[in-house]
């Protein structure tokens, strides 16, 4: 992050010799700043990084890092506060809603919120939509504020997730989300309805869960299906999937890693 570097540099916190050290950004979830572990060239370092990193960023009140990254069924991360207010909960704003939670007992990723605005803008007036592993509730807010859906039901296994997923619905005023807490194996089953569209945002094992999502999907309805995948593989997914759908089209939804990008698969039959 070439502006960080050079403040830290002016602000001889850290010498040319560390401008290297710098990380290349970090994530800003409501109003806390969250960086992935400092290299241990810069740890002695990393609270007087975040305290400028307050000093220069007016809509930032805390500094936190990943001290264990996303882990466990729930995919929630480790985070230690470097700097500024003692609290790991915000409220976060994207595509007009307000979004509720804790940053480190609630998985959401903030750089996602262009790919639910997208995916809200695909959904047709009077469809019933699926949110499996819904979380806070980001997929259901967006879509609930940006379509004109009949209903949108949510399914989220985490307690604490649930509980500010139910907050969420109240902050945005949406009367036609439907939330439920559990295993989404136990859940869906008791649903008796099909939707015209189901939203799978799990990307290292939302495919385990393909099979019971298809028993919940109307005959011409669309499954959006999130994995990682390196771009090489892409001919090779997309044909895999034709063995179980006549329509199948891949979407990039943002970059995981060198090569390796999350993306969508439209499902459709």
């Amino acid at each position: 992050m070439a502006k960080l570097s050079s403040t830290l540099l002016s602000g001889k916190i850290i010498t040319k010799d560390e401008v290297q050290f710098v990380p290349n950004s970090f994530d800003v979830v409501g109003d806390i700043a969250i960086f992935n572990d400092f290299p241990k060239e810069l740890r002695k370092k990393e609270k007087k990084i975040a305290k400028k990193v307050i000093e220069t960023h007016n809509n930032i009140y805390v500094v936190a890092k990943k001290v264990k990254k996303y882990s466990g069924r729930l995919r929630t991360p480790k985070i230690t506060i470097l700097a500024g207010d003692k609290r790991k909960e915000t409220m976060h704003i994207e595509s007009g809603c307000r979004l509720s939670l804790d940053v480190e007992t609630c998985y959401f990723s903030a750089r996602s919120g262009s790919e639910r605005l997208r995916i809200a803008k695909k959904v047709k007036k009077n469809e019933s939509v699926l949110v499996m592993f819904s979380g806070v509730a980001p997929f259901p807010c967006v879509i609930g504020k940006h379509s004109k859906s009949k209903d949108i039901y949510a399914v989220e296994l985490s307690k604490k997730a649930h509980k500010f997923a139910e907050e969420n619905i109240k902050l945005n005023k949406l009367d036609n989300v439907h939330l439920f807490q559990g295993d989404v194996n136990k859940v869906l089953p008791k649903i008796k309805k099909k939707f015209d569209r189901i939203i799978m945002p799990l990307p290292k094992t939302a495919e385990e869960f393909l099979e019971l999502a298809k028993t919940k999907l109307k005959p011409k309805g669309t499954i959006h299906l999130y994995t990682f995948a390196n771009e090489d593989n892409f001919k090779e997914i997309k044909k895999e999937y034709k063995k179980q759908f006549k329509h199948v089209k891949i979407t990039k939804a943002g970059h995981y890693s060198p090569g390796t990008f999350r993306i969508c698969l439209d499902l459709k039959n």
